[in-house]
């Protein structure tokens, strides 16, 4: 809870997600990540949705449509969509980081499967067009022109769509290259290399391999001098 002098207001709670920089659509494919307790889902969690899309809020495009502050609590069916999105593009992801399906996440089925591979698509391009949206062109004497974007849905509907536009720009553009799956102990996240000698999504996925590594090398030391 905190204190303000008109009241005291709860503040609203954070993603448990990581949000570590990456494009928004590499954000939104990390809200399934692992730690020692196992696989989790934001999108799974009660109120997980509406904490996510806070916390990556200013980076969302904006809008002269539907109000975005406060966020709107997403339906039942705004989650699914939301959930069929995520998972699209995580399988994406695995194919284009060469991975077997996204076996690191809540997507299975085999990287070479056409019809997993046709799925995954037609959730991304269904979602694009979820709700169409177009340019406005702000102007006025004081202020130099501006661009937003309009939309007669949803917030949460144009959020749905603006996220798997970002996808595809990602997926079929040069970004694609650089995408990486990254191989740290017990990590199913991705991350774009933003340098040709990163290996990890962070520091610390890097620092548990060496560790992993270390171990694993004195181990078989030992096992090596036993035989």
């Amino acid at each position: 809870m905190e204190s303000t002098e008109a009241g005291t207001s709860e503040v609203p709670p954070a993603t448990a997600a990581p949000l570590l920089g990456e494009p928004l659509p590499v954000e939104f494919m990390n809200t399934v990540w692992a730690d020692r307790d196992g696989v989790h889902d934001e999108l799974a969690r009660p109120g997980g949705l509406v904490a996510w899309l806070r916390g990556v809020g200013p980076r969302l495009p904006q809008t002269a449509g539907p109000s975005l502050a406060p966020l709107p609590e997403p339906s039942a069916d705004d989650i699914r969509r939301f959930r069929r999105l995520r998972d699209a593009l995580r399988h994406l992801a695995a194919v284009t980081t060469g991975g077997a399906g996204d076996t690191r996440g809540t997507v299975s089925g085999a990287v070479s499967d056409a019809d997993a591979l046709a799925t995954a698509v037609a959730a991304v391009n269904e979602s694009c067009a979820y709700a169409p949206s177009w340019s406005m062109l702000e102007w006025s004497g004081e202020s130099a022109p501006a661009r937003t974007a309009a939309t007669d849905g949803t917030a949460s509907g144009w959020i749905l769509s603006q996220l798997a536009e970002e996808g595809v720009r990602l997926l079929a553009g040069p970004g694609r290259t650089d995408l990486r799956a990254c191989h740290g102990p017990r990590c199913v996240l991705y991350f774009v290399r933003s340098h040709p000698r990163r290996e990890w999504c962070s520091a610390d996925c890097g620092n548990r391999a060496r560790v992993a590594r270390h171990y694993r090398r004195h181990r078989d030391a030992a096992e090596s001098a036993k035989a």
